[in-house]
């Protein structure tokens, strides 16, 4: 597999591509993000250009009591400078496509590009990346070879799950990919 380029979600047909993708193939579906979002193609040229996968990034959750912790936040610094993290929401490599660290590389490629992309689009600056990966499906190991840190897991109930009727059903590991040296320091400082 040559060259992997990651494109900003942005033509007319795109949209709907990466949509019936992530529907089709991924174990959530597909969900209109909420608040500030990128979409990615995933294209390899091996050697003729071919997409090879999905990947989307969105605002992070409000409340991640391992994330909160990791940073060392409270209400108020969380309220302050949320806005500095960005959750890996969808990531997706079509099935067919079976090629050794295919998915470290992208992920590396994929925060590095968005990093930038997002500071353009949303005029922030993103100092750490969030995921959240099911150990019932996945062991998470494409992103510990790209250097993510697992930092805990969820409650396991769910953002919708107010009245915390579904606690431990499915908790997740949280895993996190700091994009700046000192990100739990600037995350607790700025």
């Amino acid at each position: 597999m040559g060259r992997i380029e990651l494109e900003l979600v942005s033509s007319k047909e795109q949209p709907g591509w990466f949509r019936e993708q992530i529907g089709h193939y991924h174990y959530l579906g597909h969900a209109v993000p909420f608040a500030a979002h990128l979409r990615y193609l995933v294209f390899a040229h091996r050697p003729d250009r071919v997409a090879v996968g999905c990947v989307q990034f969105s605002s992070p959750a409000w409340r991640m009591a391992a994330r909160d912790r990791w940073i060392g936040w409270d209400d108020a610094t969380r309220a302050r400078n949320l806005q500095h993290v960005v959750n890996n929401s969808r990531f997706l490599l079509l099935p067919w496509v079976q090629v050794k660290n295919l998915a470290s590389r992208v992920l590396s490629k994929a925060v590095q590009q968005m990093a930038g992309d997002w500071q353009k689009h949303y005029g922030l600056e993103p100092f750490m990346v969030e995921t959240l990966v099911d150990p019932a499906r996945y062991r998470g190991t494409s992103y510990r070879a790209a250097n993510w840190i697992e930092i805990g897991t969820t409650s396991g109930r769910g953002r919708m799950d107010r009245g915390h009727q579904r606690e431990g059903l499915a908790p997740k590991a949280v895993l996190v990919y700091p994009l700046v040296s000192d990100a739990a320091r600037r995350l607790r400082e700025i």
